[in-house]
């Protein structure tokens, strides 16, 4: 059992070291620069190395020193009569005595008030952490409470053999194993005063009393879980159902239950309370909302079939409604080049579309700050025959087909684009005088001659026909060059379905005239 408890202990010291090695190369901000709200970054190893030697270096090291390893190993072992106890003492100073360090080091990662605390993105993580950290609280507790119920056995061991006759009883409870004092140990086995320090009236054990038969229990799994249990139980009721003794340090422990107890239910299980109101004012507004749109539903008499795909949609839209940060002030309280990195990453599927590979990366860069994100339900459809057509699609997730004339159909998937006509539409209506201002010129908005249906649930990118028109002002006489028009026209699904059924009209034209040429011209002789 020795052996088991000096490997696990080893191996978490082997974690901690590894922890005082990152911390040799881990940046730390300056505490000066963070008073005029430009906190600087130290990323320079030797200035790592000397602040962290400067300052808690001392208590890690002295955290992860083997001390329970040496006492276990070299003091524990051999000693028996009245050196036993001065090693037992020993190991249990060793143990609390670095409990300290661990508990200074590891308490402010989890409670969030240092620069390195732990951040979870996940609400339901940090709730997890935060039972965690009571879990270890509760063992830490229950350690302490199981090793003191030795220690106060051990004691009323001591107070029996004192007022007994046995001669050699001190030499048995200290670990000697008495062979050849069969008569003392058979003497001290059925010793009155030793038999009743397992009753409840011999020696006042106070909230150590249940402590007292737990000792004598074979498994270790008993024994720990009823510690685990009872440090539950005492963390979680500010130790309220224990009277301690009139022994001094048992005062003392009961107090830092106490203690303990109130710190955790104000940092940690706070923590936890907030997360489940939080929850529940989520859920309430989307209560609210779904009851909202319920009531103007029946307001307006939709037909049920319109009210079940209102329905869908609202549940798909729901997380994005309630729990999605605001992008839009994200974005603005960033600086100008990161927002453009972020949004190159967000709208990547942007070049994927090879009429924008060959455009100059400001025109990319203005598009992809008019892109809005958008979802279609199954079924829906982006474009319809003789619609206008006044946004183009660049679809992220999902399957959609495209029908066109004489039934002409192909699919679209992620990465794919519909709506790219629309560029050509800007282009041809307008145009930049020499000056460099726009003139638009007057004409019917295009017309849509296929349908684009979804055929599972999309999330797409699109691009308002307002903003494409924005863009196409800006870099008006880049857009008309004939590489451009050339990807435009030949690279697009439309205007390659448009050019086939052109090169099929057209076929068919000329087999019929050559059809007819041949029948009015008259036979050879």
């Amino acid at each position: 059992m020795a052996t088991i408890l000096i490997v696990l202990r080893s191996m978490n010291d082997f974690i901690y070291l590894l922890h005082i090695l990152l911390q040799f190369r881990l940046a730390y901000v300056a505490p000066g620069s963070i008073v005029g709200g430009r906190a600087e970054l130290i990323d320079d190893p030797k200035r790592i190395a000397r602040n962290y030697l400067s300052r808690l270096f001392i208590i890690d090291f002295f955290a992860v020193l083997p001390l329970s390893q040496i006492v276990v190993l070299l003091i524990l072992r051999y000693p028996i009569g009245s050196g036993a106890i001065h090693a037992k003492n020993l190991l249990r100073l060793a143990i609390l005595v670095q409990l300290v360090p661990r508990i200074h080091r590891i308490l402010p990662l989890v409670v969030g008030s240092s620069p390195s605390s732990f951040v979870f993105v996940s609400a339901w993580s940090n709730v997890i952490m935060n039972l965690l950290t009571f879990v270890l609280a509760s063992h830490v507790v229950g350690s302490c409470w199981y090793l003191f119920s030795l220690q106060r056995v051990h004691q009323c061991f001591q107070d029996a053999c004192r007022d007994s006759n046995i001669t050699r009883c001190m030499h048995f409870i200290n670990c000697g194993h008495g062979n050849e004092y069969v008569t003392d140990v058979e003497a001290w086995k059925n010793n009155e005063n030793a038999i009743a320090c397992f009753g409840k009236d011999a020696f006042d054990f106070g909230i150590f009393q249940t402590a007292v038969n737990l000792t004598t229990q074979k498994s270790i799994a008993t024994r720990y879980v009823y510690s685990l249990f009872w440090g539950f139980q005492q963390i979680s009721t500010l130790a309220g159902n224990q009277v301690p003794s009139y022994f001094m340090w048992e005062v003392v422990f009961t107090m830092a239950i106490t203690g303990v107890g109130l710190l955790l239910f104000a940092l940690l299980i706070g923590n936890v309370q907030n997360f489940l109101q939080a929850l529940g004012r989520r859920r309430v507004e989307m209560y609210v909302r779904s009851r909202d749109v319920e009531q103007w539903m029946s307001h307006h008499r939709l037909p049920e079939e319109l009210q079940s795909k209102v329905r869908n949609c609202e549940r798909f839209n729901n997380w994005a409604t309630t729990s999605v940060v605001n992008e839009k002030d994200l974005m603005e309280n960033l600086p100008e080049d990161l927002q453009q990195q972020i949004r190159r990453h967000l709208f990547k599927y942007v070049e994927r579309v090879h009429i924008f590979q060959l455009l100059d990366e400001p025109i990319v860069d203005a598009l992809r700050e008019r892109l809005k994100m958008k979802t279609y339900l199954q079924g829906s459809q982006i474009l319809y025959h003789g619609g206008l057509i006044d946004k183009m699609v660049f679809i992220i997730r999902g399957k959609l087909e495209s029908t066109g004339e004489y039934g002409i159909s192909f699919p679209l998937s992620e990465g794919d684009v519909c709506g790219e006509e629309l560029i050509t539409w800007s282009l041809e209506h307008s145009s930049v005088n020499k000056d460099g201002t726009r003139i638009r010129i007057p004409g019917h908005k295009s017309l849509s001659n296929r349908v684009v249906s979804c055929l599972t649930y999309v999330e797409a990118f699109v691009l308002r026909a307002s903003d494409l028109e924005e863009v196409t002002s800006l870099f008006a006489r880049f857009l008309k060059s004939p590489r451009v028009q050339g990807a435009i026209r030949y690279e697009s699904p439309y205007w390659r379905g448009l050019a086939a059924k052109c090169i099929q009209d057209a076929w068919r034209c000329r087999k019929k005239r050559i059809k007819r040429a041949d029948s009015s011209s008259p036979p050879r002789i």
